[in-house]
């Protein structure tokens, strides 16, 4: 039966109660009822006059209107306003009537801008979400799993200028002195002199619009200006457990033991992991050596090496601790010559019997018919890693990556807009890269709280 509806909406009046409009399973009353904001006001206070100035928005709505904008992907603050003026979910959140007047969009950004610049607040209101799973053991700290993502930055990849700069130096160099000097005093060579005014230099593209983005260039990646999230989660639940932000130009491997050595020491870790899996672009020999020394089952994927054509792989060539010499495919030796800067020991063929070999095609083109193979002082923490992947247990924990740190990754840029970078420079791309992995958290805490409940 065709109806029709006349009334008109704009003079109906009723008595309405805000509650009753908000779904029983809306995602934002499950938050409600399971996480406590209340830590926020501590954490900020210190930043808010007591006794002067005038009355300033309650920072648990500033900061719920913040996560409000990152749950939902709403990239704008302005637009973030007006959703919130609509929406009777998002007021019921807030604690605001439905004649409550919004706070401005410009609230929001100036205490980004001004009252909250260069503190640790986003920080510290991350790690306390963190310990609140930690708290309702969701967070076992057994195995971690890390890895890093690309976000575009707000940036033209055509307008930059070329600048040289000086390498900076690794902070394992230390120790790899010291490990190559002592290798060589067992081998019976003298230990090298420690390098002084020697600067290495390259030749970079700084961006004109946001200078402190780095230009990418990787395989199967696109090409442009970059910032790169780099991300640990707990296996148990996937709960994020640390995000930290670097240029796009920076390698996944530089930030990565400074920040599991942070988590070990903020969350107490130390006395409860067990395993750590990473993809193939930590797989350099510090990050193995640094793993093998703490004594965690490390798993790091592997990129597969292709010799040159025509020419015996390097795993053809047997090497024995014992001895300390490799054996070639036609069980000849190759000895140690020297131990190189760059922690490099050099094994050497014998060159009167390679001029004969009747496969020297296969092994070496070099001039003088020698063969050489490299082998790194910590190759042996190295190789420590490669056994741990081949292992049953290794398969199946990297396995776990696709359901964890690529799944939290997936998320944030699907759901929560972190595809893009909002505003420009390291530490806002680290307000937006911390805020998103919050409500990440918030919103799994929830839901595991509403379904054991």
């Amino acid at each position: 039966m065709l109806t029709s509806n006349d009334k008109n909406p704009q003079m109906h009046y009723e008595f309405v109660c805000l509650d009753e409009l908000v779904p029983e399973d809306h995602l934002l009353r499950v938050i409600q009822k399971h996480i406590d904001f209340s830590f926020i006001r501590e954490k900020v206070r210190q930043y808010y006059c007591e006794d002067n100035g005038r009355p300033s928005i309650d920072p648990i709505v500033l900061f719920k209107m913040i996560f409000i904008g990152y749950l939902y992907g709403i990239r704008s603050e302005r637009q973030l306003e007006k959703e919130i003026q609509t929406n009777i979910a998002y007021r019921w959140f807030l604690g605001l009537s439905l004649t409550d007047r919004v706070p401005d969009h410009t609230t929001i950004s100036w205490n980004r801008r001004t009252r909250f610049k260069n503190t640790n607040v986003f920080q510290e209101i991350f790690d306390e979400i963190v310990r609140l799973a930690i708290q309702h053991r969701m967070v076992a700290g057994r195995v971690l799993i890390s890895d890093s993502t690309h976000l575009k930055a707000n940036a033209n990849k055509r307008k930059f200028k070329k600048h040289v700069i000086e390498k900076s130096s690794r902070a394992y160099l230390k120790d790899l002195e010291v490990a190559i000097n002592e290798d060589r005093e067992v081998h019976g060579k003298k230990g090298l002199k420690p390098r002084e005014g020697v600067k290495e230099e390259k030749e970079i593209k700084v961006s004109t619009t946001d200078p402190e983005s780095g230009y990418m260039v990787r395989d199967s990646k696109p090409e442009g200006f970059f910032y790169l999230d780099h991300r640990t989660v707990d296996h148990k639940y996937n709960i994020i457990t640390d995000v930290h932000v670097t240029a796009g130009n920076v390698h996944d491997s530089v930030p990565y033991i400074d920040r599991l050595n942070l988590q070990i020491e903020k969350f107490g870790f130390k006395d409860t992991i067990e395993a750590i899996a990473l993809d193939a672009g930590y797989l350099t020999t510090p990050i193995c050596k640094a793993l093998h020394d703490i004594n965690v089952f490390a798993v790091i994927g592997h990129r597969a090496f292709t010799p040159v054509k025509g020419l015996f792989a390097k795993w053809r060539f047997k090497y024995d601790l014992e001895c300390d010499v490799y054996t070639c495919p036609q069980k000849h030796t190759l000895t140690y010559s020297t131990t190189d800067r760059n922690g490099y020991r050099m094994y050497k063929s014998n060159k009167e019997i390679c001029k004969t070999c009747p496969r020297l095609s296969e092994c070496t083109r070099s001039k003088n018919h020698q063969k050489v193979i490299s082998r790194h002082v910590w190759e042996e923490s190295k190789e420590w890693v490669r056994q741990n992947r081949l292992s049953k247990s290794g398969k199946y924990l990297y396995r776990l990556r696709y359901q964890t740190i690529e799944r939290s990754f997936a998320d944030a840029k699907e759901l929560h807009g972190l595809r893009y970078c909002r505003l420009r420079g390291r530490e806002n791309v680290q307000e937006q890269v911390l805020m998103t992995a919050t409500v990440q958290n918030i919103k799994r805490i929830a839901l595991h709280l509403a379904k054991a409940s």
